[in-house]
């Protein structure tokens, strides 16, 4: 059972435990006696104001365990993931904890082949981390940070454009919101020269800004600035732009399962999805599934977490996977989810189509789904839980096959999430209420 590591890393409000300097310098020296004799490490990170402070801490852990670090400076996850595996980088490391507030930071591992490690591999990480703490727990000697590589960016974009060549944007008009995080880094170096007319904002980070009212967070607020600057399409990430959504010319926000219908089908209309099956998640769209039956395409669900997408991907051969929240994996072209280059290739689809993307979507019709966060102080079984198992089963009956009931821990935050799906509105969020209610009662903070 892993007790630092979640779904995505190491991730908890920086300068507290497993964030203090202690425990980041004996991450930097774990991970360096975890990779064999002087390995070399690529890391990367976002721009929150701890990201500076945690990577000289943990890369003076790296070295003092006998690593050799390279910095790509401010720079999204899946370009470390990319450059660390093309360069033979014996790890990355990105220091970022994604769509949190700026208070929270992460840190992010990559193995050699540029894929997330597996959970076998992190606890052994983890257990050497806290044999590191046993034998020196001091807080280390504050240390300067790597010197930032300023090349590794622009080979990051210049692989990104060569996987959609012949791609134009002339004649349109795109808002980009980079959340004030990595992508501020690239996107603008990135669309500079693919013509039309690229409206960049959220790009001006200062520290404490990063998914404030803005990016994947809030795909809202670019809707709202397509309508407001009669643009043809919005594209907003998150901090650290390992993914990404969208909005259609009428202000319509497009979530990953939109991205996921579209994508397939332009594999299979060029015979590259082979299996015709793609890997979804417990909370994609039963509508999704619907439109997919309908162009052949079988889903399958794995659980929440891109790594655990990948990992259906791998064992099935299915070419193409991705969540609801905008991860999407590409098999061949990526090997984590990468927003900037969803981007460009749904930019692609709609180039080669000659559509818009509410044309494309047109048959995509979804269920009403709703998702209550609540804050709880602990995460016991739900199951174990009298009241909340009463309400589940109780929410499960009433929907029988007409809608579907997932809750589950978030693998990132202190949160419960109740996501119910059902043919009537009303029925969905009573359920999802009653649920939220007695998980509240129960372990809410």
């Amino acid at each position: 059972m892993k007790k630092l590591f979640g779904t995505d890393g190491i991730r908890a409000v920086a300068g507290q435990p497993p964030l203090d300097p202690a425990t980041v310098h004996a991450i930097g020296l774990a991970l360096a006696k975890s990779l064999g004799p002087a390995p070399k490490i690529l890391m990367g990170q976002d721009t929150r104001e701890s990201s500076d402070w945690i990577a000289a801490t943990l890369a003076s852990g790296l070295t003092t365990g006998g690593a050799t670090v390279e910095s790509a400076g401010v720079i999204t996850t899946p370009a470390v993931a990319f450059l660390a595996h093309t360069h033979g980088f014996s790890a990355g490391i990105v220091i970022s904890a994604s769509h949190n507030p700026w208070e929270d930071n992460g840190i992010k591992l990559f193995g050699p082949d540029g894929y997330k490690l597996p959970d076998s591999t992190e606890i052994r990480i983890e257990e050497e981390i806290f044999r590191q703490l046993s034998l020196s727990p001091l807080t280390p000697e504050p240390s300067n940070p790597p010197e930032v590589n300023e090349a590794d960016r622009a080979e990051y974009v210049q692989f990104l454009l060569a996987q959609v060549p012949g791609l134009s944007l002339d004649n349109k008009r795109i808002v980009i919101d980079c959340a004030n995080g990595a992508a501020s880094a690239v996107a603008p170096q990135l669309f500079a020269d693919l013509g039309g007319e690229v409206l960049i904002t959220h790009a001006s980070p200062t520290g404490r800004n990063i998914n404030e009212n803005c990016g994947a967070l809030y795909p809202k607020v670019v809707a709202a600035e397509v309508v407001k600057h009669h643009a043809d399409l919005g594209i907003t990430f998150d901090g650290d732009a390992d993914r990404a959504l969208f909005a259609d010319q009428y202000g319509n926000v497009v979530n990953g399962d939109a991205v996921l219908l579209l994508a397939a089908r332009d594999l299979q209309a060029r015979g590259l999805l082979s299996p015709a099956t793609i890997v979804a998640t417990t909370m994609s769209n039963m509508g999704l599934e619907a439109a997919l039956k309908r162009s052949s395409i079988a889903m399958l669900r794995a659980p929440v977490g891109d790594k655990y997408v990948l990992e259906q991907m791998q064992a099935t051969g299915a070419p193409l996977g991705g969540e609801q929240s905008g991860h999407i994996i590409f098999s061949g072209k990526s090997t984590t989810g990468d927003g900037l280059l969803t981007a460009l290739l749904l930019l692609d689809i709609l180039h080669r189509a000659g559509k818009s993307l509410a044309e494309l979507l047109e048959d995509l019709k979804t269920f009403p789904q709703v998702i209550v966060n609540v804050k709880v102080r602990e995460k016991r079984p739900l199951d174990s839980i009298p009241e909340v198992a009463l309400a589940i089963a109780a929410a499960e009956e009433a929907l029988a096959d007409s809608g579907r009931v997932v809750i589950r821990y978030s693998g990132t935050e202190a949160l419960a999430r109740v996501m119910i799906e059902a043919e009537s509105e009303p029925l969905m969020r009573h359920h999802a209420d009653s649920i939220a209610d007695a998980i509240r009662t129960e372990l809410g903070i």
